[in-house]
């Protein structure tokens, strides 16, 4: 009798140990330590000038998501009287201060840029990660908001980093009102990127699937909705792909995957030399040239 209570005791400890484990692992996948705006200003700082954003002019706003989530953002004007506007988005655990590396580009080229703080990161309140589900959807709401707010727009595009990218990818499938789209080191499918990062890790890969049944039952979503790549079905949109060439954390054939499949007006870049959301410090003025590039190719004016 005692050998039997001590078996089931043994499987019932193994029982809990697996769903701790699932917990665990399902929340360090969807819920990384935030970046503050100090802390992502201050890295930004140290790589190049930021200084145009103080002298920019810019108004800070709040706009309310599919589900009443609240979302802020920053519009910072062009020095000319533009009706070109670009939506920046930022990576993972970073804030509305990551897309700074891009506004300045685009600043340049004549563009207002929208720049805003992710589901779950920088100001908004906080909330765990779904890597481009519920962040599509409040990409294809900020887009929905700006053409009413602003009534000046000729151009209006999307410019996604990382995360960013993934969310600006994933928008495509409601079919936005929006020009042309940039993504910067998107990963195509969050469950290759975590087994490939695990397999570099010497990490069991089995863990993802574990990870994987702690989003279900913790978080009521999948790992395995979180594709960026089924939303470029149907897709008329003209994307720009880049990648850097020596990213060790999503790899570059997750976009050249994406520039496979997208059937539309696209162009592809990888840069070289650059490594995860690197491509812009490190080949500026070429990522600037392969973006004019691209908006010839786009018939963007």
């Amino acid at each position: 009798m005692k050998k039997m209570y001590w078996a089931i005791g043994i499987v019932v400890f193994l029982i809990i140990l697996f769903f701790l484990g699932a917990y665990f692992l399902a929340a360090y996948i969807m819920t990384g330590k935030r970046q503050t705006y100090s802390e992502a200003r201050k890295w930004q700082s140290e790589r190049y000038d930021t200084s145009f954003y103080d002298k920019t002019d810019k108004k800070a706003y709040t706009i309310k998501s599919y589900d009443g989530y609240v979302l802020h953002a920053e519009l910072l004007k062009c020095e000319k009287s533009s009706g070109k506007y670009i939506i920046i988005s930022h990576g993972y655990t970073d804030n509305k201060f990551g897309a700074l590396k891009y506004a300045r580009m685009y600043l340049e080229k004549g563009f207002n840029c929208i720049t805003y703080d992710l589901r779950g990161h920088g100001k908004n309140e906080k909330t765990f990660t779904t890597y481009g589900i519920r962040e599509g959807k409040d990409l294809a709401e900020l887009i929905k908001d700006t053409r009413k707010r602003y009534d000046d727009i000729s151009v209006l595009g999307l410019h996604g980093e990382s995360l960013g990218a993934a969310t600006t990818v994933t928008s495509l499938k409601y079919k936005p009102d929006v020009d042309f789209a940039v993504s910067d080191c998107a990963f195509a499918d969050i469950c290759n990127v975590l087994r490939q990062g695990y397999k570099n890790a010497h990490v069991p890969v089995f863990l993802v699937d574990v990870g994987n049944i702690g989003a279900n039952l913790f978080y009521r979503y999948s790992l395995k909705d979180m594709r960026p790549i089924d939303s470029l079905e149907g897709n008329s949109v003209p994307i720009l792909f880049v990648h850097g060439e020596k990213d060790d954390f999503i790899s570059p054939y997750n976009t050249k995957r994406m520039y496979k499949t997208a059937d539309c007006v696209k162009m592809l870049y990888i840069s070289k030399n650059a490594g995860h959301a690197e491509s812009v410090l490190k080949n500026y003025d070429e990522y600037s040239k392969k973006v004019d590039e691209f908006f010839e190719k786009a018939g963007i004016e």
